[in-house]
């Protein structure tokens, strides 16, 4: 199996799950991105905006600008993005992805990255949307970042060998029946 195809059946198989039970299953993922955060002491974590087939991490996002932490959300230019500090109000872009209005460039440590993602096989390099800007992003940036945890909806992972060097590898993968953190970090996420 190659990667085109893999896409599209993690795509196709989370188009086909009902909506009914979606914001409880993102609940799961939510209560367990907030446990990581606290035991880790994170102070400046990049999230994203999501997307309606995204986990919805909105209650995370509130949550966490009333503890005033430091929140950086992706700012599309061009093929790639950068990161800017999330504010209101959010407006609506290209591909239908929300984004603050445009303000400084954030380029200091970060302590977790949460990134969205459709599946990955079991080098645990993200596979997504296909477009590639969380690549490039994170090829000029990796060394800025602590942790890097993968989230989706539904636990997507290729029995083969189907990423290559290029694609961001995480450090965990948290989706609201699957999870799991590289041992060598701590923290066994239990539900």
């Amino acid at each position: 199996m190659d990667k085109e195809i893999f896409r599209r059946e993690c795509l196709d198989s989370l188009r086909a799950k009902k909506r009914v039970n979606s914001y409880l299953l993102d609940k799961i993922v939510v209560k367990q991105l907030s446990r990581l955060i606290k035991y880790r002491n994170c102070k400046v974590i990049m999230l994203y905006i999501p997307l309606k087939i995204e986990i919805n991490i909105y209650s995370l996002i509130k949550e966490l600008r009333i503890e005033k932490k430091t929140l950086l959300v992706p700012f599309m230019e061009g093929k790639s993005f950068r990161l800017v500090k999330y504010r209101l109000p959010l407006k609506i872009k290209k591909f239908g992805v929300k984004e603050p209005k445009k303000s400084n460039r954030y380029s200091k440590k970060i302590d977790l990255a949460i990134v969205p993602i459709l599946g990955t096989d079991s080098t645990l390099r993200r596979i997504g949307f296909g477009k590639g800007f969380y690549d490039r992003f994170f090829e000029k940036n990796s060394k800025k970042i602590r942790e890097i945890i993968f989230v989706g909806r539904k636990y997507c992972v290729s029995s083969e060998i189907i990423t290559q060097s290029h694609d961001i590898k995480g450090d965990g993968y948290l989706t609201p029946k699957n999870s799991f953190l590289n041992k060598n970090r701590g923290l066994r996420l239990l539900k």
